[in-house]
């Protein structure tokens, strides 16, 4: 078995100060995630920074900048399983990506001030801060924007309404206007289902589309019997 290395006081000192400057900014980050209630908070993205540090100071004492490189290929992919657990599918939606590229970024930080280069981990923290915060209100503004379904890709529904007798047939008429409009469908789902009614809505291929057109098909359908009502929806893809 080979001897333990020898207490090297300078490489402790290296150690110290990647870790500490790793706690402080891996705080700042993890403050604002902790403030704004997300799931990966103040500790988690300190740990993260933390340990990514630590690692790479370890690899660096050992093998040189060469370990440097080889643990930090292994933080990029192994902190991907750390942010899988952060990212939750509501319905069509999907939260905490953002999460999960904060503590992709709190990896980052904490690489770069274990390979000795405080000063780029301290710019990180910055950028990833105002990713967080500065970029916030360009988001919202963009979120209150009504979709332009002339130029945004979206995800287009036909909602028809019918009695549940003849669903089958309403599925096929359905099914044919889209297909004459060239239209690719998705799929068929039933949205909601009772006694007297039943709605159908046709969820088209995420793509843009032409009012004018959709609202043919939905005349057209309006125009069959069986068809109590009918109408088209567009909502932004995920």
């Amino acid at each position: 078995m080979p001897p333990l290395p020898a207490f090297d006081p300078h490489s402790f000192q290296n150690t110290a100060l990647a870790l500490t400057v790793s706690f402080i900014l891996g705080t700042l980050i993890g403050f604002e995630r902790q403030y704004r209630q997300r799931t990966a908070g103040l500790r988690t993205n300190v740990l993260v920074a933390v340990g990514a540090a630590a690692f790479t100071t370890t690899g660096m004492h050992v093998l040189g900048g060469e370990g440097a490189i080889r643990i930090m290929s292994y933080i990029v992919s192994g902190i991907g399983f750390l942010g899988a657990g952060v990212i939750m599918k509501d319905g069509t939606h999907v939260r905490g990506l953002n999460t999960a590229a904060t503590l992709w970024c709190s990896a980052a930080v904490g690489a770069c001030a274990g390979a000795g280069f405080e000063a780029e981990a301290g710019l990180l923290t910055l950028f990833v801060l105002a990713g967080n915060t500065l970029l916030r209100p360009l988001v919202n503004y963009i979120n209150r924007k009504p979709i332009d379904e002339r130029v945004t890709e979206a995800c287009y529904r036909v909602h028809v309404v019918c009695d549940p007798a003849v669903a089958a047939d309403v599925r096929e008429r359905l099914y044919a206007e889209l297909e004459k409009a060239n239209y690719p469908l998705r799929e068929i789902e039933i949205l909601s289902e009772g006694d007297d009614e039943m709605e159908l809505a046709a969820v088209l291929v995420p793509t843009t589309a032409a009012p004018n057109e959709l609202d043919a098909v939905v005349q057209a359908l309006e125009r069959w019997d069986e068809v109590a009502s009918c109408a088209w929806t567009v909502s932004t893809t995920t």
